[in-house]
């Protein structure tokens, strides 16, 4: 007689020790789960709806401002540190975690048009309307009535806008023409210039240290080489950019905010026309700053709404508002990637969630594993109808909501006008022109 003997070792499926998991023996034969399909889209469905139930993207405001708040400056290794200019010329420095303001004195008469840490970190710089470039040290003097300025220089002309290199103690000031400065020096380095008004605003490239570019009062951007001693190019567009930010990551690309409501992301190589076009604010576009990992950036807007793009789309992601938000002016991310803040015109710096529907705090291993599922379950169903309209739904204010329907009646007729006025010409005199090719009026060497 023949006997069969079943022998299992334990070592596969005993634990070691009471606090491990039990070990679970799974088959992944499709042919056994028939269902599997069904079941991951209730859960991907799930997630999505529980996304927007839990997305409450608003962490604190910041009370202490006396006018509207037109700057920030964050520092270059502290996370916890933010420092802000109003309009009455008054600066303070916050700490983020107690939402409390450390410092706060009145730096400049006049507006605060910009504030930089310098590469170290040990002092930050401050202009103003009364054409003064003021240096602070970064740590708190012991008495209050101390709070004077390490240094103060004079410059000859108007000053709005300032930006620091990023390795050396060069900084970069913009008014009626552009200066390089040395921080050991009073008089700049160098002075470019190429036939404009105003440079509003001036951004050093984060990855090609010694390039920069400004935003000019005739429509244009130019960029400079801190090395050189002309400017290197000029590129005009059909209406004003207000502000210029390089991506961290990608040395070639930049994305302007525009007085035309949109936002435009370019490649230095090629600068005919923007890589994409990026729409939905209402109102000119008054700020924009990158996330650190450059694959997305924060707008503010006079249509009284923050919103976040990803580089890579036309339309944003995010929006944020509030009942009593105004204007809003100046914005940033910080340099954890997980929050952005605002500042607008009553007064007000807004902390919000870079990610609306995130859990603050510390994550359990479990708790990640089970929102890296979650995750992945989204992004594998995200182009299914269903799930793709609970994700993409967003209340906005009234104002912006009649405003987008006007502006899509306006463009519907505008492209219905262009189609008739191509369809009753000769073949080939009118031919059809897209959006980006709109954007650039000439390019300048």
């Amino acid at each position: 007689m023949k006997v069969k003997i079943i022998s299992r070792n334990p070592d596969d499926y005993m634990r070691e020790t009471k606090n491990e998991l039990h070990k679970v023996k799974r088959n992944y034969d499709p042919d056994l789960h028939p269902m599997e399909a069904t079941r991951e889209y209730v859960r991907a469905l799930n997630a999505t709806k529980l996304e927007r139930v839990f997305a409450k993207p608003f962490v604190g405001n910041l009370d202490g401002h006396r006018d509207g708040v037109s700057v920030f400056g964050k520092h270059p290794s502290h996370l916890s540190t933010l420092c802000s200019g109003a309009y009455n010329g008054e600066v303070r420095v916050w700490d983020l975690p107690s939402r409390q303001s450390t410092r706060n004195f009145i730096a400049h008469d006049g507006f605060v048009r910009g504030i930089c840490y310098t590469n170290r970190g040990d002092r930050f710089i401050t202009i103003g309307d009364d054409k003064a470039i003021k240096f602070w040290n970064a740590e708190k003097p012991e008495d209050e009535e101390d709070e004077e300025p390490i240094n103060t220089i004079l410059s000859r002309t108007s000053i709005h806008g300032i930006s620091h290199h990023r390795k050396s103690n060069i900084y970069a000031t913009s008014g009626e023409v552009c200066y390089i400065w040395d921080e050991t020096r009073s008089e700049p380095l160098k002075t470019l210039k190429w036939g404009v008004d105003t440079l509003h605003s001036v951004s050093f490239n984060q990855v090609e240290t010694s390039l920069l570019a400004a935003c000019a009062s005739d429509r244009s951007i130019i960029f400079y080489d801190q090395r050189e001693v002309k400017p290197l190019r000029k590129v005009i567009l059909t209406m004003k950019s207000n502000k210029l930010a390089w991506n961290p990551q990608q040395a070639f690309n930049f994305t302007v905010a525009n007085e035309d409501f949109n936002l435009y992301t370019f490649d230095t190589r090629q600068l005919k026309n923007p890589i994409k076009i990026h729409y939905d604010h209402v109102s000119a576009v008054t700020d924009v700053d990158y996330s650190p990992t450059g694959k997305e950036f924060v707008t503010g807007s006079y249509d009284k709404t923050v919103r976040i793009y990803e580089i890579h789309k036309s339309h944003s992601r995010e929006i944020y508002h509030t009942k009593r938000m105004q204007r809003v002016v100046c914005v940033g991310w910080s340099y954890d990637s997980k929050y952005v803040f605002s500042g607008s015109d009553e007064m007000n710096i807004r902390l919000w969630k870079a990610k609306a529907h995130e859990k603050l705090g510390v994550a359990r291993p479990r708790e990640k594993a089970n929102f890296n599922y979650q995750e992945a379950l989204k992004e594998k169903y995200a182009a299914h109808p269903q799930i793709r309209k609970i994700a993409r739904h967003r209340h906005v204010p009234r104002h912006v909501y009649n405003a987008q329907n006007k502006m899509r009646k306006i463009k519907d007729k505008e492209q219905k006008k262009e189609g008739n006025i191509r369809k009753h010409s000769k073949p080939g005199t009118k031919p059809f022109v897209p959006a980006k090719r709109k954007t650039v009026i000439k390019e300048e060497v």
